[in-house]
């Protein structure tokens, strides 16, 4: 709901038909507040070992009891809860990873979801590409994916940079991998065609980033053409940012102040809670959608 009324144009989820349904209930309530236009539902499947794809996993009755839990501290989605003995509340874990080498009695372990390649192939209407990047032989590696998919093409793809996939850093170094990726497609002269989105390690340093290197705008000028825009040795378009691990944890921090209460609760049942959330998300699709400043005096 947050990010709806903070204008996004894409919110990824994974393939599970209960966070689908949550999104989109989501996005609905967001709707019966302000008349804006529907963001894209996408969902994201993996077709081998992935980061985004894994979730930590262990025994909390094998826990000592004298154990200071740096765990529950590291965890930035509140994951973790050993005074009830619930372990890892797998509906919050992202997979960031952070929990496995604090753990002083190694008991946590990481469990991979993998799909086989019928489950996967009916879930795919549309591929957008995430691409880590493998050093000299990124290049080589998306042109042999381009070229597998250039006969299937119905629109201008879109490939997703990964710089350092899961940290939801805030500091400006955590974005630099993702923006230095992008600045070596950019002067690259025998890159596929496609549209490219910053992810990993993406967060409000980013779009300013981007600016400062001469790669971000926000609109095509002065030409009607996109694939020559796109074909530019000089310029790459940037089409979007992805942010996954900064934008939840920022507004995470204002949802686990929500009251506990028996049975579901909704921030838009706090309203001054959500109104420092959507302050927050402001503030960072802001840097892309080129907002002017918001207070959070301005939604009251």
């Amino acid at each position: 709901m947050v990010y709806t009324l903070a204008g996004v144009d894409c919110i990824d989820c994974a393939a599970d038909a209960a966070v689908v349904s949550a999104v989109n209930e989501g996005i609905d309530a967001a709707m019966e507040v302000v008349e804006l236009r529907r963001p894209w539902v996408m969902i994201s499947v993996n077709d081998d070992d992935d980061l985004h794809f894994r979730k930590a996993e262990f025994d909390p009755d094998d826990c000592p009891m004298d154990c200071s839990r740096p765990c529950e501290l590291v965890c930035p989605a509140n994951a973790i809860k050993l005074d009830d003995h619930s372990g890892v509340i797998t509906e919050r874990c992202y997979g960031c990873g952070r929990c496995f080498p604090v753990c002083p009695y190694d008991k946590i372990r990481e469990v991979t979801y993998i799909r086989d390649s019928a489950t996967t192939s009916e879930l795919l209407r549309r591929s957008d590409i995430s691409l880590p990047y493998t050093g000299e032989s990124a290049m080589s590696v998306m042109n042999e994916m381009h070229s597998i998919m250039e006969p299937h093409l119905k629109c201008l793809n879109l490939w997703q940079l990964d710089g350092r996939p899961m940290s939801g850093d805030i500091g400006r170094g955590a974005t630099r991998e993702s923006i230095a990726f992008a600045v070596r497609l950019a002067v690259a002269k025998d890159r596929p065609l496609g549209f490219l989105q910053l992810a990993g390690g993406t967060n409000a340093h980013t779009a300013d980033g981007l600016r400062k290197e001469g790669l971000f705008q926000t609109t095509l000028e002065n030409s009607n053409d996109v694939r020559s825009v796109l074909a530019s040795p000089s310029s790459a378009f940037i089409g979007g940012v992805a942010y996954g691990g900064y934008a939840r944890k920022i507004v995470g921090r204002v949802l686990s102040s929500m009251p506990s209460q028996q049975g579901p609760s909704s921030i838009e049942d706090h309203p001054e809670l959500l109104v420092e959330a959507l302050g927050l998300a402001l503030g960072l699709v802001g840097t892309v959608k080129c907002y002017h400043p918001v207070h959070h005096s301005s939604f009251r």
